[in-house]
């Protein structure tokens, strides 16, 4: 989906063959590519917190009470895009789209706090510009084999068997099976003995305003030979993320574009460390962005045929969180 001959790609294919470790950002439609070495990361101010890495400082502890207000668009706002998102599932042109809004915060946190107080599987701290907390993996790649992990589908932790009543959730579940399809077909372009290893698992996700469960699952595959070593090829190829965009891809895309009226920029883009051997990438959701002196925050669900209004505008208030506690 993204230009065919992108420098910056190529860029990342000599590296990765080379078994240079280093540090890539890819923004929402690709247009932005960003490529840095350990070093580098330091000079350009970008802190980053992941599982297989962290260029992390030691700081203090947080010595003061969270405030967090959050302003989301009336309701009114929100169903102008979800019915034209609905119109086009019911004319056939999608069965899964990913609907995100901008929200404004305020906190009294710098956005260095956020990120240094936050809980999350994947942070990164791009200085002055974004800071995100991410629960979900895009793909991982060790030893030729690459895996992915879907994530689809959140409930409130609080309520009544709510494991089993986001496994059970008819919505919740078409939109998981479809995202595993969707992902398992992407993996086939790089790939092949592509499958699901786990299907369907739930995840505990402890945040400041509540606590959640979100179901994912497992899909690996072996790398085909002329994708072997090449982090750039896998990319270009597999981007942008289906969980954060929805099928089929290319209507899809024309879609969301349209519906949101506004410029993802690097939110649902993924980042990546490259170890020289290994790599570990994640989708840049959770995500909190400063525009001059105001912070936003994106979010937002994927929508099918089953979706209700007013559940999606629950879900995508409901992920205006952060996860300090």
């Amino acid at each position: 989906m993204f230009s065919q001959n992108h420098q910056k790609f190529i860029e990342m294919d000599e590296l990765s063959q080379k078994k240079v470790p280093f540090f890539f950002v890819i923004d929402f439609l690709g247009n932005n590519v960003e490529i840095y070495n350990e070093k580098q990361l330091e000079e350009n101010s970008l802190i980053v917190d992941f599982q297989s890495f962290s260029n992390t400082k030691k700081i203090k502890a947080l010595d003061k009470k969270t405030e967090w207000k959050s302003f989301p668009e009336s309701l009114e706002s929100f169903k102008k895009g979800f019915e034209n998102v609905q119109e086009n599932i019911r004319l056939g042109n999608s069965y899964l789209v990913n609907y995100t809004r901008k929200t404004k915060i305020e906190t009294n946190l710098s956005l260095e706090e956020i990120f240094y107080h936050s809980k999350a599987k994947y942070k990164v701290l791009y200085k002055d510009f974004f800071v995100f907390f991410s629960p979900e993996t895009f793909v991982k790649i060790t030893s030729d084999k690459i895996f992915t992990y879907p994530m689809k589908g959140t409930i409130d932790a609080s309520l009544e068997n709510a494991e089993e009543v986001l496994k059970n959730d008819k919505k919740e579940k078409a939109e998981h099976y479809t995202v595993v399809d969707l992902l398992r077909n992407d993996l086939s372009m790089v790939a092949d003995e592509v499958k699901v290893d786990k299907f369907q698992y739930i995840d505990f996700l402890k945040t400041h305003q509540k606590d959640l469960f979100a179901m994912s699952s497992e899909i690996s595959g072996n790398l085909k030979p002329e994708f072997k070593g090449k982090i750039g090829s896998i990319m270009q190829k597999l981007l942008p993320a289906g969980s954060i965009l929805g099928a089929p891809k290319p209507k899809t895309l024309e879609i969301i574009l349209k519906a949101e009226g506004f410029d993802r920029g690097f939110y649902t883009g993924v980042c990546g460390w490259f170890d020289g051997e290994s790599l570990d990438s994640c989708v840049m959701i959770r995500f909190i962005e400063k525009e001059g002196n105001q912070l936003y925050f994106k979010s937002g669900g994927g929508i099918t045929h089953m979706s209700k209004l007013e559940d999606e505008y629950e879900e995508m208030k409901n992920k205006i969180y952060v996860p300090i506690h």
